[in-house]
Parts: C-alpha cells; sequence; structure tokens
C-alpha cells in the first residue's frame, strides 16, 4: 500500500468494520489502532489500518468513544471573549497540549454571563468531555450553587474541572499572581517619578480586576504615589475608550499615568487620549497588563505586565488531564515590562 492510493468513495457512514476489512485486520487491532488504547499494536498493523480509515474516509464515533470509555476525547474551555487576545493566548496553551494527548479542544463563549455560563456547562456535560476549564473572569471564588452543580455533575461522569484564578473550592486551579504583579508595576511608575493616577477598572467584585486593581493602589502609594482615581467599566476596549473620555471630562492633570486593568482596556483608553489631542508619554502615561502582542505594536509601545497566557492555557490543559496533578509550588512569575508609554519624570 502507498500514501497516494486512491480515496474510496462510499455512500453512507463508513464503520469500524469496514475499515478492519479493508486492512486485513480484526475487529479489535483496528479498535485499538484508532481509538487511542493503551494496548500496544504493531506499527506495521497500525499503519495499514490508519491508511485504509484514510482511504475509506472513516472518523471515529465521539460519542460512542465517550459511552464506551465515560468520557470523550475531548477538553471543554469556557472564555469570556473570544475576541479578546488575552483569552486566544490562553486557548492557544490549551490547544497545544491537546494536540500532544490527540485530544480536541471545544471552546464557548460566557460573555461574562453567570447564567450562561452554566447553560453552557449543562450542555457541554452531553459532550462527556475529559476536562472543563473555566477561564472566564469570576465575581466570586465561589461556583453559584447552580454551576457548582453542573460541575458536580461532570465529575461524577468521570470528568474534570479546572478553574483559572483564585482558588475554587472542589477543583484543580491554576493561579496567576494578578496583585503582585500589578503592586510591582505601580511601584515602579511610583520610581519613575509619577504622583497621579487614574485606574480604569471593571465592576466592583470582579475578582481580577479587583486584585489588580488593590496591588496596584498599594505599590503606587507605597512608592509615594497619591491615593489613584478608580474609574469601573469592564473589560473591553470599548470601556477602556469610554472610561478615558470622562477622566478627560473632569480633568487629567499632564503627568498622570493611567492604568487600565487589561492591554485591551489601556489601548480603547489609548485612542480617546489621542482624540482628545493628548499625547501618549510626556503628557499623559499609559500602562495596561496582560503583555498580548498588540501592545507591543501600538505607538508609543505599551508598558504592561506580561503574563506567560500561552503557559497558562498549557498548565490548565494538564490539570485537567493529568491524574496525578499538581499545582506548582509557585505561582506563575509576572514581569513588568517598561516601555516608551511611561518615560521617566523629571
Amino acid at each position: 500500500m502507498t500514501d497516494d492510493a486512491p480515496v474510496t468513495v462510499r455512500s453512507g457512514a463508513v464503520t469500524l468494520d469496514d475499515v478492519a476489512r479493508e486492512a486485513g485486520v480484526s475487529l479489535a487491532t483496528a479498535s485499538r489502532a484508532l481509538n487511542g488504547s493503551t494496548r500496544k499494536v504493531a506499527d506495521s498493523y497500525r499503519a495499514r489500518v490508519e491508511a485504509a480509515a484514510t482511504r475509506l474516509g472513516y472518523t471515529a464515533n465521539l460519542s460512542a468513544q465517550a459511552t464506551a470509555r465515560g468520557t470523550s476525547a475531548i477538553i471543554a474551555l469556557l472564555v469570556a471573549d473570544i475576541a479578546d487576545p488575552y483569552f486566544g493566548q490562553i486557548a492557544s496553551g490549551v490547544a497545544r497540549g491537546a494536540d500532544e494527548a490527540g485530544l480536541v479542544v471545544t471552546v464557548a463563549i460566557t460573555e461574562r454571563d453567570p447564567e450562561r455560563e452554566v447553560r453552557l456547562v449543562r450542555a457541554l456535560r452531553g459532550q462527556r468531555p475529559r476536562g472543563l476549564i473555566l477561564a472566564a473572569s469570576r465575581t466570586s471564588s465561589e461556583l453559584s450553587t447552580e454551576l457548582a452543580a453542573e460541575v458536580e455533575h461532570l465529575a461524577a461522569s468521570g470528568g474534570r474541572v479546572v478553574a483559572l484564578g483564585a482558588g475554587v473550592p472542589g477543583v484543580r486551579s491554576v493561579t496567576v499572581d494578578n496583585r503582585g504583579g500589578a503592586r510591582e508595576l505601580g511601584a515602579a511608575l511610583a520610581d519613575r517619578g509619577y504622583r497621579q493616577a487614574v485606574v480604569l477598572a471593571a465592576a466592583e467584585g470582579t475578582v481580577t480586576s479587583d486584585e489588580r486593581v488593590g496591588g496596584f493602589v498599594t505599590g503606587f502609594t507605597t512608592g509615594g504615589g497619591a491615593e489613584p482615581r478608580v474609574l469601573r467599566g469592564t473589560f473591553s476596549r470599548e470601556s477602556g475608550h469610554d472610561l478615558m473620555r470622562d477622566a478627560l471630562a473632569d480633568g487629567v492633570a499632564p503627568g498622570t499615568v493611567v492604568f487600565g486593568i487589561s492591554d485591551v482596556v489601556a489601548i480603547g483608553a489609548l485612542a480617546a487620549l489621542r482624540e482628545a489631542g493628548r499625547t501618549v508619554g510626556d503628557d499623559v502615561a499609559l500602562a495596561g497588563f496582560d503583555d498580548i502582542p498588540t501592545g507591543r505594536d501600538v505607538t508609543p509601545a505599551l508598558t504592561t505586565v506580561r503574563i506567560p497566557l500561552d503557559e497558562v492555557g498549557y498548565q490548565a490543559f494538564h490539570a485537567a488531564t493529568d491524574a496525578e496533578w499538581q499545582p506548582a509550588d509557585e505561582t506563575l512569575r509576572l514581569e513588568v515590562l517598561l516601555r516608551e508609554s511611561t518615560p521617566p519624570r523629571s
């Protein structure tokens, strides 16, 4: 048999029996070769089975596999907004792990709506995923009663749940030191000579936002800065733009530094500053958080705190799939990156 053998087109669904017959092997051997069995299959047989499956256009029945095993070859990932590069980079790390393990990633978008999150988890339970990663921003470290019930049902069927951020009771967690990273950023900006600050944050009670706001305020004031003015919105670019516009209407003195709780928020603020005829840098300084690629490409380049987001996703994948997984002894290291958007002040 050769790699360029013609593909056989059949009417109707191709079965595993068809593949076994085409390859000249037993049904059990065909199943082990294609369904990821831990039992060893000779390389020559595996090659014959895979070639036969390709010619016939066979794909594994994930529902049947899930019924037989209790879970499917699926990892479910819940994010708040797939258009936000923060979640895109996390998804990339999850996908890297899934590719190495021969699994498939299903992504669902919560839009930061707790009721929608519950509905999505309930729907995903029908796929019997091997693991479920909750990556959307939370308003509490506690799961709602409804979500906790769905998580318990999923765990009872053999799936494993992982949460990003602050530890959620009863599930594995991959934590990011948002508070510590923001504290270092605030201290670094105070050390650069900034004494006035505006913070563009999400609604009070949003865990990630509150951690970053609290850390920044502590670092900035301890370093000699005044108590920052905090404005509340969301994690979106539009929120950053609108909050910055409102801040400018109330007055933002030259030499003030604006901290957006994410790079996306900061980039929205940058647009509002330009629309108002203000210059980012020597006039109004600007900083974000996350280190998404766009922040490096805007002019001036954006000061930020780097989170290794791909690694966060990769660790979350292994937390969802590794039976002997143990949380890291330390949270993932964050790095303050001082760029042209926050030049030193004399």
